[in-house]
């Protein structure tokens, strides 16, 4: 193993934060992780997983260790002419392990296109876009207890997923490290869905008829790459804000005052979702700047890094967005991205 001090996590976290590691090492292996996790260096220090950086802010250095996940691999556990089990590596790129099961005509990650990100940190916010989410096709886990070094099965239920939640978000909160994911697609009749935000009307004007599930990746990646900045050129943490899930009542309040408001079913019964880049976009938020920091002009809910930016005015911008939401609609919203502090 070889752990490296004062570590620039500049490259490794898509806002392109210049935060360091007090100490910094990477596994590609469950070996080498229950190696690093048995060390003094992780005995003695706060430790931090790293997947893909995406959905995380440096608001300072993080004065622990830093762990890269970059355990790789896909294997085929069962394949039928119906499905297909699958276990995928932690570490491997999100949207490389989706364009992998589009080559092999496996359906049910294709809306899951173009998020960045590594596979392992996929469950804990439960990733979900265009109408769906990452529990929809989830089976199990694999993860390792960071204070012991073993290595525990998780099934789908064990997981208590929720909107963009996991119990890895809430009570085994850092106390894990995701190293496998299973996942259970479809080999044919694929249940595909076309419904959610501007999908039909891209695959209508591209005359496609009946979408594969190829074509829907297409879509997907073709209406990401239209309105959210590329992290490689513009840093980003994609997606700042949880879309808020309010109570019906609470919502008819509000819209009341507000006629022309936006909302969708929510992922719980009696329950309203408001688009938060919709609340931001109408408290004058959509394309400001603020020294280093600003939103990007064709969407509101990303915080984008204008060139020096530190994790600490990104974080006082987020939060005085969040403050004029409230002041202005009564509805709270919160960060989709994991503050390090």
């Amino acid at each position: 193993m070889n752990f490296q001090s004062n570590y620039s996590l500049k490259n490794l976290n898509t806002f392109g934060i210049d935060a360091k590691a007090k100490s910094f090492t990477e596994v590609n292996s469950e070996d080498e992780l229950k190696a690093v996790l048995q060390n003094e260096k992780a005995k003695q220090n706060r430790i931090l997983p790293l997947g893909g950086g995406s959905n995380m802010l440096f608001t300072q250095d993080f004065e622990g260790l830093v762990i890269q996940n970059s355990i790789q691999g896909l294997e085929i556990i069962e394949q039928s002419e119906k499905e297909a089990i699958i276990e995928v590596g932690g570490g491997e790129n999100w949207h490389e392990f989706v364009l992998k099961t589009l080559e092999n005509n496996w359906g049910g990650l294709e809306n899951l296109s173009l998020i960045p990100g590594t596979v392992g940190a996929s469950p804990i916010q439960n990733i979900g876009a265009y109408g769906v989410e990452l529990k929809d096709t989830f089976v199990s886990l694999r993860a390792m207890e960071i204070t012991t070094g073993e290595i525990r099965e998780f099934t789908h239920q064990e997981c208590n997923f929720g909107y963009r939640e996991s119990i890895f978000k809430t009570d085994l909160k850092g106390k894990y490290i995701i190293t496998k994911v299973t996942f259970r697609l479809t080999h044919s009749n694929h249940n595909t869905n076309i419904s959610y935000g501007a999908i039909s009307q891209v695959l209508k004007e591209w005359e496609v008829e009946a979408p594969t599930v190829q074509d829907i990746s297409r879509a997907v990646i073709s209406i990401r790459e239209s309105k959210l900045p590329n992290p490689t050129e513009i840093g980003n943490c994609g997606s700042f804000f949880k879309n808020p899930e309010i109570p019906e009542a609470e919502f008819e309040k509000v819209k009341a005052n507000f006629p022309n408001i936006v909302s969708y079913p929510a992922s719980k019964s009696g329950f309203i979702k408001v688009p938060a880049g919709w609340l931001i976009e109408q408290c004058g938020w959509k394309g400001k700047k603020v020294g280093n920091v600003g939103t990007f002009p064709k969407q509101a809910l990303v915080i984008i890094n204008l060139g020096n930016a530190t994790g600490e005015e990104a974080k006082n911008f987020a939060m005085e967005i969040r403050k004029s939401v409230w002041n202005k609609f009564g509805i709270e919203i919160n960060p989709e991205v994991n503050l390090i502090e």
